[in-house]
């Protein structure tokens, strides 16, 4: 016996010994199949799952469905070639469920979630007043208790059948989830195939981060819509899973087999914010916070040691400090900036969010990054992340190593300056600890864009500068061979940097470099990461905010005063007052 796709749709576990794969066509074995989790052991393809057995396959044992009691609304009275009643009365005898939708309450990986899984068995798992009820409930729920929100999407779209109720739905669900910010609840999308219209426009996009199966699609209008409409030529790629990830509106693309695993890593670090400081084991050299304690250098030596393609990367440093790290990819807006990686995991026993630009080791590695210099795209992903650390409660780390943002003209066309100054102003008043690491480069602001912090700290042969020496050299000494000359002008050194007070420590590096050891160079910066965050994660909200005002106001308050001659306690003048002569102004 074989069955297609259709067939297995309505079946729980009622495996066929045979069936045919919807993606590859392929003779899959049942119980093969089945184990593999109703996923093709060949061409990837995951088959659609019901709500219960997407609940079976997340949850672990023993979790409590939240019955789903509703009644027979039809509020437009509506019929089409059959009366709605009719249609509901078809879905449920054909499903076994009450809507599109159940929920429960349960653990993964032993963190505790609120899960709603929908089911496109039921009228298409569209979006109608039952279905939000429940999704809103669910998320009040999620509220109440300080628990995780999980929303595991299957739909066409809104209901027809219930009119302008049924797009009322996505006002509802968005405000609900609204709620859950505001309170520092982690909401979680998983994105299955088909999520389509305002499932898609509303709570299925409207979480921290999304999660997509591969091959799943995503989107408002559906293809067949926009080729018949507008009459546009779609590729065969559009609104994929792949599609969506290179287009920045995915976080992260997992097989159902590493499903579960990644939402317990998220879950696990959402629900255990830090309660104490670092485990500050030892192992690395101390910090140093004193200028003379460095040997004097030639800062042109420093530039060159800092782009030394052997130095350890971002990723490099994560894979060496950061435990349970899952990546978070895209702006939500157009696209996902390869230069600058941002994820959550731990270190040491706490819960951060880190971000850091990203070069490579290779040529090939340094053009898939774009030489480690962040779009726009780059900077506003950089933003989500720290907006989520703020909601969640989390310290956050930055990594720097960039000679400045791309400054290509995409980059223009797309807000680089706008991003940049975004970024400034949202880490000057973050609630969270911050600490940055000027790692190799400090190119300009598309650097400080990172590094506005509670903490900036820098290795032993980086450097930290306004411009590059080559460009400084080629405006102001109009001869790019005058780099050195500039690099020592500019004192990008951290020895000068430290003395300056821009830099508050320096992580020692080991041999001639860090790229000499990445392990030794990893447990420096290890020490100096835990040592900073013991000092601030005590700290509440407004000394942090206060302190981190205090330190970069105090650059240049030695270099002039604005006279201001009305006192502090007079009103303005009026606006229509004459303006005062230009003799008198001067």
């Amino acid at each position: 016996m074989t069955a297609t796709l259709p067939d297995l749709a309505d079946r729980a576990d009622d495996v066929p010994a045979w069936l045919v794969c919807g993606g590859c066509r392929a003779m899959l074995y049942g119980k093969r199949f089945l184990r593999a989790g109703r996923v093709c052991p060949d061409c990837g393809w995951h088959a659609p799952l019901t709500a219960a057995q997407r609940l079976d396959s997340l949850l672990d044992p023993g979790y409590r469905p939240l019955e789903v009691a509703v009644s027979d609304s039809d509020p437009l009275g509506f019929t089409d070639t059959r009366p709605y009643r009719d249609r509901l009365a078809d879905a449920r005898a054909g499903t076994g469920l009450a809507e599109a939708v159940l929920c429960a309450r349960g653990r993964i990986e032993g963190n505790p979630v609120v899960v709603v899984a929908m089911d496109f068995r039921f009228m298409g798992g569209s979006l109608g007043a039952t279905v939000g009820e429940v999704v809103t409930q669910a998320a009040e729920i999620a509220l109440r208790e300080r628990t995780p929100l999980l929303l595991a999407t299957a739909s066409g779209g809104a209901r027809m059948q219930e009119g302008v109720i049924a797009l009322m739905q996505m006002a509802k669900t968005s405000q609900a989830l609204a709620q859950l910010d505001e309170a520092g609840v982690l909401t979680v999308s998983l994105i299955t195939d088909p999520t389509f219209g305002g499932v898609a426009a509303s709570f299925a996009t409207s979480t921290d981060v999304i999660v997509i199966e591969p091959g799943a699609r995503l989107g408002f209008a559906g293809r067949r819509v926009i080729e018949q409409t507008i009459k546009q030529t779609l590729p065969p790629e559009f609104q994929t899973a792949r599609f969506l990830e290179e287009h920045g509106v995915v976080d992260m693309i997992r097989p159902r087999a590493e499903l579960r695993p990644t939402l317990g890593r998220l879950l696990s670090v959402a629900t255990r914010r830090p309660d104490g400081v670092p485990h500050q084991a030892g192992g690395g050299p101390a910090m140093v916070t004193d200028a003379e304690r460095l040997p004097e250098r030639e800062p042109w030596e420093c530039v060159r040691a800092a782009r030394r393609l052997g130095r350890p990367t971002t990723l490099d440093y994560i894979s060496l400090l950061v435990e349970d790290f899952d990546e978070l990819h895209g702006d939500r807006m157009s696209a996902d900036c390869p230069a600058l990686v941002a994820g959550l995991g731990r270190f040491e026993g706490i819960p951060v969010v880190v971000i850091g630009t990203q070069k490579g080791h290779t040529a090939r590695e340094l053009r898939d990054r774009n030489y480690g210099m962040p779009t726009p795209a780059g900077y506003r992903k950089a933003a989500r992340a720290m907006r989520l650390a703020a909601k969640l409660g989390l310290p956050v780390i930055t990594l720097v190593d960039t000679a400045g943002a791309y400054p290509g003209m995409e980059a223009e066309r797309q807000g680089q300056s706008v991003a940049i100054a975004e970024n400034l102003k949202l880490m000057a008043g973050l609630p969270v600890p911050v600490v940055a690491v000027v790692t190799g480069e400090g190119g300009s602001g598309g650097a400080l864009a990172l590094a506005l912090a509670d903490r900036v700290l820098m290795c032993a042969n980086a450097v930290y500068s306004v411009i590059s020496a080559e460009g400084c050299a080629a405006i102001l000494w109009r001869d790019p061979t005058a780099a050195p000359k500039a690099a020592a002008a500019l004192r990008v050194d951290a020895r000068s940097l430290l003395r300056m007070g821009v830099v508050d420590g320096v992580v020692p590096e080991p041999g001639e470099g860090a790229e000499t050891d990445h392990v030794a160079a990893a447990a420096a910066l290890r020490a100096a990461l835990a040592s900073s965050l013991a000092e601030l994660l005590p700290l509440d909200q407004m000394n942090l905010v206060t302190a981190r005002h205090a330190r970069f106001r105090q650059f240049g308050t030695d270099t002039s005063v604005l006279l201001d001659s009305q006192p502090r306690d007079s009103q303005p003048s009026d606006s229509r007052d004459p303006a005062p002569d230009r003799e008198d102004a001067r």
